[in-house]
């Protein structure tokens, strides 16, 4: 049984006991893959602050045959959301990391969605505007999934956001001029998208609606 060793996303954690955790990871080469994290939940030395939604790490974990968990040994931290300063941007991060967990399949290769939701940590770390780098990442994740209609009904400064959101990285949105009536118009085209292809409404979305209030 090879120790894999892969970068990789992490998507989310669950309670398993009471000291393991489940470990929902998006590999950049190998897909989706769900791990056990023993006695992460009573101590911090093997993994840190590396378990939280969206951080970028280096991850060593045992895959056996017949078994749906693997066994994670370790993650490595890289890079993490918790570095940038903004709360509402770590709100944000759970968003991000909820979305790529429904659309990224178990064990298929996806370097695609793993790059874009590496980007967003990137950028969240650099001060990218949280609400044009949100209206991107979703413009993005639901073309990558082939899903993504274009609403007749936005205005001309949404249909240009997104124009030239279709040439940029993610680093450059900090320079478009966008008034936040367009955001909110784009907000909300897409979040009925998701909402449509998922079936229901992101839980994550709830928590954002909060910290507006």
């Amino acid at each position: 049984m090879p120790l894999h060793t892969a970068d990789a996303l992490i998507l989310r954690t669950y309670k398993l006991g009471e000291s393991d955790r489940i470990v929902v990871f998006l590999t950049r080469d190998r897909g989706k893959k769900r791990g056990v994290a023993k006695n992460a939940r009573q101590s911090r030395r093997r993994f840190g602050g590396a378990l939280e939604p969206l951080t970028c790490g280096r991850v060593g974990y045992v895959e056996r045959e017949r078994r749906e968990l693997v066994r994670l040994d370790y993650v490595e931290l890289l890079r993490s959301p918790l570095s940038a300063a903004d709360g509402e941007a770590l709100g944000y991060a759970s968003y991000f990391a909820e979305l790529i967990d429904e659309w990224a399949q178990e064990a298929d290769p996806n370097e695609p969605l793993y790059r874009l939701g590496a980007s967003m940590v990137d950028a969240m770390a650099v001060g990218v505007p949280i609400e044009p780098l949100a209206r991107y990442f979703e413009y993005w994740l639901l073309r990558l999934q082939g899903v993504y209609e274009t609403d007749r009904r936005l205005s001309a400064e949404a249909q240009a956001f997104l124009a030239t959101a279709r040439g940029l990285s993610p680093f450059a949105l900090g320079d478009v001029a966008v008034t936040p009536r367009a955001l909110r118009e784009l907000e909300a085209s897409h979040r009925a998208l998701i909402a449509t292809h998922l079936e229901r409404e992101p839980k994550s979305i709830r928590v954002l609606r909060e910290m507006r209030r």
